[in-house]
């Protein structure tokens, strides 16, 4: 079933949101093969079941609590993540975790699950991440990119890929 890279975040509360703007600074940046998926799952919980299903490997990416410093981006793998999720880190967790179990229960559960957690500084309600973890997207994304080049998948930056493109065409 290929890999699904999810971002996952609130964005009306501040940096809650930051699970979303890294799997969109993905899409934007890079052109990624087919068997990789980049979705921004939103606050969604149980509608998400059926695409995290049966994956290679799913690729959480989210604002979780820690206690570490803002902007801190953590790396989780496999049984770690639940375990985590049993502490209040996010307030959408309870419906992830709730997949998470689900998909164990059916014998869905993805084959490798990572999570790329990055501590929020403010999940207050206002759109837009604070400055603290604004920063924190290039090495978040730089983490899910390094998971990708682990499975031996390169995903090509935007400009190359469009470079190769008008290369194709003149040959």
């Amino acid at each position: 079933m290929g890999i699904l890279v999810l971002g996952i975040g609130n964005l009306l509360l501040s940096d809650e949101g930051v699970g979303v703007r890294v799997v969109e600074a993905l899409e934007r940046g890079f052109a990624l093969p087919p068997r990789v998926e980049a979705l921004d799952g939103g606050t969604s919980g149980m509608e998400l079941m059926e695409v995290m299903a049966l994956r290679d490997h799913l690729i959480v990416v989210d604002a979780v609590r820690t206690g570490a410093a803002p902007g801190t981006v953590v790396l989780l793998r496999d049984n770690e993540v639940p375990a985590l999720f049993t502490q209040k880190i996010s307030p959408h967790q309870l419906g992830l975790c709730d997949v998470l179990m689900a998909l164990r229960l059916t014998g869905e559960f993805p084959r490798r699950l990572t999570l790329v957690g990055i501590e929020p500084a403010s999940l207050a309600p206002g759109i837009g991440l604070t400055a603290a973890i604004e920063r924190a997207i290039p090495p978040a994304l730089a983490q899910v990119l390094a998971l990708l080049a682990q499975e031996g998948i390169s995903a090509i930056p935007r400009a190359a890929a469009a470079m190769m493109l008008q290369e194709d065409k003149h040959v």
